[in-house]
């Protein structure tokens, strides 16, 4: 009679999943972006809230839940109920650096979420000040080498992502470059337009209005091809690093054990909403491009992007309380 009881609660509770997958969504969807209003990942996640309510015939409510580098509504995310109403704005920050520096995380990057799509690449570039001696990545790298330790490169935070891309990047060139922590991207380029710092990585997103007004010279871009609007900066691969890979991404995650019902679905919108074209150039403008993968292939991302970042870190020492 046990056994009888059991199998029949399992069963009730597979069909009540099942039929609640059929109906979903039906009510509001909340995407959380862990980082503050204004942000690129906030500019990210709310073109894509509105792009894909219109394809789940539901509203996707944008929530912004900042603190601990994104750390805060990563986890609230994790700790939800794997239902599909609420999901978050991951970045190759939340979902890939932290967890390689952070000493202790309340999630699991990997074991924790549903990958659902990644929705899109921002390439990077170094960029250094308009009086800086090199002008261009070859006497670039013929200055540092001639002397090693004296120039120096600014990030957003110890720890961060563009922290972690320069460091990559060091690891793989050899270059001896300092590195000048800020609280954030804003002071960072600020202190390097004003010639306080020598350089900056940065995301073409937030770093291109700077380079275009001829405060900030492109020396390499971290992507796949030449950026349109840099057509005379090389790539990473085209100087000599092909195995360089530092875009940063964006993309959809919900709660561990999302139904499959569910995850077909915010899927399939997701795909449709990011092959609009208007909202292919809402991304453009800020510098990035659509991706729109499986979630398997997501999943293969984010692994491979926390295993890489714990590999970096490891080898630079770098570690946030």
């Amino acid at each position: 009679m046990k056994n009888i009881r059991t199998w029949l609660g399992v069963a009730a509770l597979t069909l009540c999943t099942a039929t609640q997958a059929a109906g979903y969504p039906d009510r509001p969807v909340k995407l959380i972006v862990p980082f503050p209003p204004g942000g690129t990942s906030d500019v990210v996640g709310r073109i894509f809230a509105d792009a894909l309510g219109k394809e789940l015939g539901q509203t996707v409510v944008v929530e912004n839940r900042s603190g601990a580098g994104g750390s805060v509504g990563t986890r609230a995310v994790a700790s939800a109920a794997p239902d599909g109403y609420t999901l978050l704005l991951a970045t190759s920050s939340t979902n890939g650096t932290n967890p390689a520096v952070y000493k202790t995380l309340p999630y699991d990057a990997v074991k924790d979420f549903t990958p659902v799509t990644q929705i899109i690449r921002v390439p990077g570039v170094i960029a250094v000040n308009k009086n800086f001696p090199a002008k261009d990545y070859d006497s670039f790298v013929k200055l540092i080498k001639r002397e090693p330790g004296k120039y120096s490169y600014a990030s957003s935070g110890n720890g961060g992502a563009t922290h972690m891309a320069m460091e990559y990047y060091k690891s793989l060139s050899g270059l001896n470059i300092m590195h000048v922590p800020y609280r954030g991207t804003g002071p960072a380029l600020n202190d390097v337009i004003a010639g306080q710092v020598g350089m900056i990585w940065d995301t073409a997103a937030s770093s291109m209005p700077h380079i275009q007004a001829g405060n900030l010279r492109a020396i390499v871009v971290a992507a796949k091809t030449r950026l349109t609007q840099l057509p005379d900066v090389p790539t990473f691969a085209e100087v000599g690093l092909p195995d360089y890979d530092a875009e940063m991404w964006n993309g959809l995650l919900g709660p561990a054990n999302l139904p499959a019902d569910v995850l077909s679905k915010l899927n399939a919108a997701s795909v449709k909403a990011l092959a609009d074209p208007q909202v292919k150039a809402k991304y453009a403008g800020v510098g990035a491009y659509v991706v729109a993968d499986s979630p398997q292939e997501f999943a293969q991302v984010i692994k491979e992007d926390v295993a890489k970042w714990k590999k970096v870190a490891e080898s630079a020492n770098i570690t946030v309380e």
